[in-house]
């Protein structure tokens, strides 16, 4: 800190960097950005109440709050997150990494760990330079244990998060191509996300994927005991016997260190298993009773980011737009195609895929190709989607733009009916979703 100006001795709940965000007890970090500076709202952040601000230089209109002036607001951040966690001495946290189903599973591992921890869990993908420290200095003297997601875009910015959360248990879910455009191969993801593995004790727990081959091998990279999850033979804690009951869930059998369960999961998507798993595993080589465990994962209630959405004339909406990569894909199109009625699905580019897009979207078209009624398409690589689908027989039509997608689904579904909808965040999506349900709903009162 260069110098502090103002204020008694306070104490601050939490720091936050969106002044929209501000309460009483809060410290704004006014961090400067590409499209905005944090310093141009650092005045707003204390008139809605936050009683400190970190700045870089002076602001009017922040003299009722404490005021920290320092040369790198980032830096001080980070530093005053790393500082708070190093002060926790009674708190493990878990560790959480993949590039699919990192915030799912951070969830159900907090769930998970509940019948016996005090845990905290911040239910956002905080998962990087900015947003873990502000995780960490959410923490609790009274926690015990604490799950934070750690994100990638390329090697090095793990081992830096683990520099500061200092995990205890890590779990590594999948490798794949998801931000291989800025990563810049298959093996430097590979590295980034070893990297969690790499800073776990050897008192602690490296928990791995035994159905992806990159993570498993993994193994001998960390100096923690390894326990692996799965569907494999050799996995220590196993899933497998799996029976779809659609949207609410599904049984499976769990093999456990020679004990043997029949547990329901009532979240959707079969394809969640291998997040629960990993969650289970996390749990038991925690010491939480396996009784408390599976108890646990029947009494699981974790948001989604795919939505399933009863629309008008028993029509099905799962609304899976918030992002796309290969894995999420297929996994959207396994849910669908354990719904009833004909299937429909609008699908969008998946970005960020590099050297890896054209095969990713042929695949995710011989999949469409081979479980869809009807595909409508958007994107120029969502194009690539539907024309390979089409080689298999399905139905399929490109959308010029988003704008005529609610109408021209609209006119297309029929009672009965499910629909996914899904592609990269940049397309927007969401607002297809939107407009789709009140083209619904005023057919719908135009025949009534």
């Amino acid at each position: 800190m260069l110098r502090g100006r103002g204020g008694t001795d306070r104490v601050f709940e939490r720091a936050i960097i969106d002044s929209r965000e501000a309460r009483p007890g809060d410290l704004f970090v006014a961090l400067p950005g590409e499209r905005t500076d944090g310093h141009n709202h650092a005045a707003a952040a204390v008139a809605a109440g936050a009683t400190g601000c970190l700045l870089g230089r002076i602001v009017e209109g922040t003299e009722a709050a404490s005021r920290f002036y320092v040369d790198d607001p980032l830096l001080a951040l980070q530093t005053l997150g790393a500082a708070w966690r190093s002060a926790l001495t009674g708190l493990d946290v878990v560790g959480v990494t993949g590039n699919v189903g990192k915030t799912t599973t951070k969830l159900i591992v907090a769930q998970l760990l509940a019948p016996r921890y005090r845990v905290q869990v911040n239910p956002l993908n905080y998962n990087n330079e900015i947003s873990v420290p502000l995780c960490l200095l959410e923490l609790r003297p009274e926690s015990e244990r604490a799950v934070i997601e750690h994100g990638m875009y390329t090697t090095g910015e793990i081992a830096l998060l683990c520099r500061w959360t200092r995990p205890r248990v890590g779990v590594v879910l999948n490798v794949g191509p998801v931000h291989l455009e800025r990563a810049g191969s298959m093996e430097a993801i590979v590295q980034a996300k070893r990297e969690l593995i790499e800073a776990l004790p050897a008192d602690g727990h490296a928990i791995l994927n035994a159905d992806d081959p990159l993570v498993a091998a993994m193994a001998p990279s960390t100096a923690a005991p390894v326990t692996t999850f799965g569907t494999a033979e050799g996995a220590r804690v196993r899933g497998h016997a799996v029976e779809s009951q659609g949207a609410r869930g599904f049984d499976f059998t769990l093999d456990i260190d020679g004990e043997q369960r029949r547990v329901h999961v009532p979240l959707p998507g079969a394809h969640l298993l291998s997040n629960v798993l990993a969650g289970i595993a996390v749990a038991h080589v925690d010491g939480v009773p396996l009784d408390d465990i599976t108890g646990a994962v029947e009494r699981l209630d974790v948001p989604l980011r795919l939505e399933i959405v009863a629309l008008t004339e028993d029509i099905t909406l799962l609304d899976d737009t918030y992002n796309a990569n290969p894995a999420s894909m297929n996994a959207a199109l396994d849910l669908l195609s354990e719904l009833t009625g004909r299937h429909v699905a609008l699908l969008g580019d998946m970005l960020e895929l590099g050297d890896e897009s054209a095969r990713a979207h042929q695949k995710v078209g011989e999949r469409a190709g081979a479980e869809l009624d009807l595909l409508f398409t958007i994107g120029d690589l969502g194009a690539r989607i539907g024309e390979v689908a089409a080689t298999a027989g399905v139905t399929t039509r490109h959308l010029a733009s988003k704008d005529e997608a609610a109408t021209v689904l609209a006119q297309r579904l029929e009672p009965g009916d499910a629909i996914l909808i899904k592609g990269s965040n940049a397309l927007h999506l969401e607002t297809v979703v939107r407009d789709l349900i009140l083209a619904l709903n005023a057919a719908l009162e135009e025949r009534s």
